[in-house]
Formats: C-alpha cells, structure tokens, sequence
C-alpha cells in the first residue's frame, strides 16, 4: 500500500475529526443558554423551591466549568482536552467524569450495533445475491421483497412496532433493560443468556431495518455482474453453479457492497441511538437521552464526539482495507 495514500487517507479522517469537534463545541453554545443555570433552575422546579443566592451558585459552578471564560479560550481548551482525551465533568453528576459515565454504557452499545451490523450484513449480502441471480430458487424472489419494506421505516418507529407485537401484546421478550430489575450483574451463564434475551428485540429492530438495504444494494451489484465477460469466461470453461455464484459474482459484487455499508455507518450509529432509547437500552443512546433532558451540557457533548469518532474510525480502517481487497482502487484514486 502507498504511503501517500495512508497519509491522504488520515489527513481527512483528522480533518473530519476536527470539524466535527468544531461544530459538536459550537451548536450548543449557539442556543445562549447556560446550563448551569438551567440544571439548578430544573432540580429546583422538581424540589418545588427555590434556592437561595441562586446567581452566586450559578456564577461559582459556571467559573467551576470554564464557561466564564471568553469563547475563543474555551475552544482551545476544549481542543487540547480533546485531544487528551478529556472530556471534562458531568454536570448533573458532578464530579463525575464524562469518560466514566460513556465507559460504563459504551460496551452496551458496541456490542448491540456490532451484533445487529454484522448479522444484517451477512442475511442482506446473501439474500440480495440470490434474489439478483437468475439460477435462484423461487422461495427466494416471494420471501426476500417483503424485506425492503422495513429498510424504509425508521428505526425507533420499527423498535415500536417490534416492542408492541413482541413483549406487548405477546409478552415473550421484556420490554426494555439490558437485563432484569432485580438481577445482579456477574460473570455467569445464566446473566448472559438474560442478556441475550433483553438484546434481541432492540438487535431484531436494527436488523430488519438494514437488511432489506443491504439485499437491494447487493442485487443491484449481482444483476450488473452478470453480462460482464469473466462470468461469460467462467460458463464457458464449464464451471459449476456454486464456482460461479461465489468466486465470480459475489466476490465482485462485494467491494461495492462494502462501500456503501460504510457510508451508511452514520445513519446506522444514530439509528442505534434512537432504538436505544425506545428499549431503554443502558447504551450511548440512554445517556444521550437521559442528558439532554437533564442540561448536562458536557455529557451530551462528548457522547456525540465519542458517535462521531468511531464513524470516522471504522470508515478510516474500512478505507484503508479496501485497497487490500482490490489494488486497482489506489490506481484511481492517484
């Protein structure tokens, strides 16, 4: 691989990166707002009093947090903790660090949207090869369309559907939690299988809402493998069906598959977010929800930071492993 393309290749992920920080630091300031005060406005509204010498409390936290400083200085040090990693103090739990708070509801979310990714993209790739190739079984073309109907249904409005069908109306799965109310976390057996059982109402939401995507994309890809003249090479040395679906059709109709998927990574972290909080998943999404309807400024915006971030990521390494796969795709791009 040519290190002019990896320098290329990471000096837009750093570029990404860096706008997207901007934008993440600016928005929230753009409401003129001060939390601070919001949150002590909020939890006296819920106490039903008012606190006293409110703008003293107001003025020491708002120092406390660097918000008294001028706007320029707080974006440099938002930057330089940024780039240490730092992304500062909650505000509904101070003094709680917001790495804590997201390291505690991070494994929750990479591994439900790891799951649900990686059995959409297999069912979708599989299905989508065999509804585009012409040899198919029929049970193939009646049962795989209805699958597209759920790739244009948002995802929280299908985890409503799923939740109301599922554990609703039929009470066979629970209706929200990573696990029971009344279980205590532990390395055990029967703790994952509960597990489990909690996670496939959310991972069945998210896969239904991908897979009928990734099926159109890769019958599309299928249907234009077929005229090309290496299938004809292949049906011509007499090779058999399986030889063709696989080495010929498939596997060159999976580098643009893969491309795509990785474009829609985005759209699928925030789907993620949003089944999260329908489910009351302990994920990204559940803080993300539970912050802004808190104020916690400083939360809310490092979880969008930590979204951001491993888009950009796993669109990074998916850029740098495609060339792996088929050289030919550094010569474009030079």
């Amino acid at each position: 691989m040519q290190v002019g393309f990896v320098l290329k290749r990471l000096g837009v992920f750093f570029i990404i990166v860096w706008a997207a920080a901007s934008v993440n630091f600016i928005l929230p300031r753009a409401t003129g707002e001060n939390p601070i005060r919001q949150k002590i406005l909020q939890e006296a509204a819920s106490g039903g009093y008012l606190m006293k010498d409110m703008d003293a409390i107001v003025e020491q936290y708002t120092k406390e947090f660097g918000l008294d400083r001028q706007i320029w200085i707080q974006y440099l040090d938002y930057l330089w903790d940024l780039a240490k990693f730092d992304l500062g103090k909650s505000i509904t739990n101070y003094p709680t660090e917001v790495s804590e708070i997201i390291a505690l509801s991070i494994p929750w979310t990479i591994g439900l949207l790891t799951v649900a990714l990686v059995f959409a993209f297999l069912i979708g790739t599989i299905f989508g090869a065999l509804l585009g190739w012409e040899r198919a079984p029929k049970w193939v073309r009646i049962f795989v369309p209805p699958l597209f109907v759920f790739s244009s249904i948002p995802y929280y409005l299908l985890g409503l559907v799923v939740l109301y069908f599922f554990a609703f109306k039929n009470p066979w799965f629970p209706l929200g939690g990573a696990y029971g109310v009344m279980t205590f976390p532990e390395n055990t057996l029967s703790f994952w299988l509960e597990v489990l059982k909690h996670a496939l109402l959310p991972g069945m939401s998210m896969v239904l809402a991908i897979v009928g995507f990734q099926a159109l994309g890769m019958r599309a890809m299928m249907i234009t493998t077929q005229g090309e003249d290496y299938m004809i090479l292949g049906e011509a040395k007499g090779l058999g069906r399986l030889t063709l679906f696989f080495q010929y059709a498939v596997r060159n109709a999976m580098l643009p598959q893969i491309t795509t998927f990785a474009l829609s990574l985005g759209h699928v972290a925030s789907g993620a977010v949003l089944v999260e909080i329908v489910f009351s998943y302990p994920g990204l999404g559940d803080v993300l929800y539970q912050s802004v309807m808190g104020f916690d400024f400083f939360v809310v915006q490092g979880v969008v930071f930590i979204l951001v971030l491993g888009v950009a990521i796993s669109t990074l390494l998916l850029d740098l492993f495609l060339p792996l796969l088929d050289p030919r795709i550094i010569s474009q791009k030079n």
